[in-house]
């Protein structure tokens, strides 16, 4: 990335990329199903996207030992950040730990990481999908 060093960026700016970055894999991954209409689709993604369900999707990663020091690292980077925001229909400890989620897909995405990023991406699509199965 060209301007910026990513190992200096705060934990916020990182989530902000990486809030964008997960939304395209989600929607290419959608698509790929064949889902098309966008009511459908908004709903789909959802599952995938929201604080909750990020926050989740991280406490997973964390409990199977997926991240290594580097990645923890920028995960709690992102979600100790001070926010002035919130999430609409999360509570605030929800929020930071999905703020955090998406610190690291960008930073992944920022340093070029694209196969891990891929990997975690692929992770998180399969742990929402097997709740899916089990309700």
């Amino acid at each position: 990335m060209a301007g910026a060093n990513v190992e200096l960026l705060n934990g916020l700016a990182l989530a902000y990329v990486g809030d964008a970055i997960y939304e395209v894999y989600i929607r290419d991954h959608l698509i790929s199903r064949g889902l098309t209409k966008p009511k459908r689709l908004h709903q789909k993604a959802t599952h995938y996207v929201s604080a909750k369900a990020q926050a989740h999707m991280m406490e997973m990663l964390l409990a199977e030992g997926k991240l290594n020091e580097a990645e923890s690292e920028i995960y709690h980077r992102g979600r100790n950040a001070k926010s002035h925001t919130s999430a609409k229909n999360a509570d605030i400890v929800t929020y930071r730990v999905a703020t955090g989620f998406e610190a690291l897909l960008g930073y992944l995405h920022l340093t070029g990481q694209t196969k891990r990023l891929e990997e975690l991406v692929a992770r998180c699509i399969r742990l929402v999908e097997d709740e899916n199965e089990k309700q």
